[in-house]
């Protein structure tokens, strides 16, 4: 009876028409970089190097300086970028560098770390698929297993990249 409770539930739901805003916007905390501490010595290394990876290198693109917080074999589960430190710090490394590094800026929610992973949640802004001109607010996570305090693997919620339309012909 329960199973069927719920398909019925589930089919309504499908038909009913969606709200305008259908969630409240993700919104970071007032101070991100005191999410990134914690009582356990190797938890704080940890989540300090996640800080590191998100303000220094995605942040500020400073690069040239991944060899501090990324392994030499770094593994990349991003469909985008091919593993390994070098081919990692060429995907990125191209963007312009943020000179100095100030605050880290991206809207964090949360910070979870346990054994020898780090996660990050954080509120993101996209372009709306159906409203052009209109954004919507959603979520991201960048997640990390540590070796010896620097990231050795990755996981994010990165889908495979759409090609770029053709500009118009002139």
């Amino acid at each position: 009876m329960l199973r069927h409770s719920l398909a019925a539930l589930a089919l309504l739901s499908l038909a009913a028409p969606m709200p305008a805003q259908a969630q409240e916007p993700v919104t970071g905390v007032d101070n991100p970089e005191a999410l990134f501490t914690d009582s356990d010595p190797v938890l704080h290394r940890n989540k300090q190097a996640a800080l590191h990876i998100m303000r220094e290198l995605l942040q500020c693109n400073h690069w040239s300086d991944a060899g501090q917080w990324l392994t030499e074999r770094y593994i990349q589960h991003n469909p985008n970028v091919v593993s390994g430190l070098a081919p990692v710090m060429k995907y990125f490394g191209s963007r312009p560098r943020t000179e100095p590094c100030g605050p880290l800026k991206t809207p964090i929610v949360a910070v979870f770390a346990q054994g020898d992973l780090v996660s990050v949640v954080m509120g993101r802004t996209l372009p709306h698929p159906t409203e052009p001109g209109k954004t919507y607010s959603t979520s991201w996570f960048d997640m990390w297993r540590f070796v010896d305090g620097k990231a050795d693997e990755h996981w994010d919620a990165a889908e495979l990249a759409r090609p770029r339309p053709a500009p118009p012909a002139k």
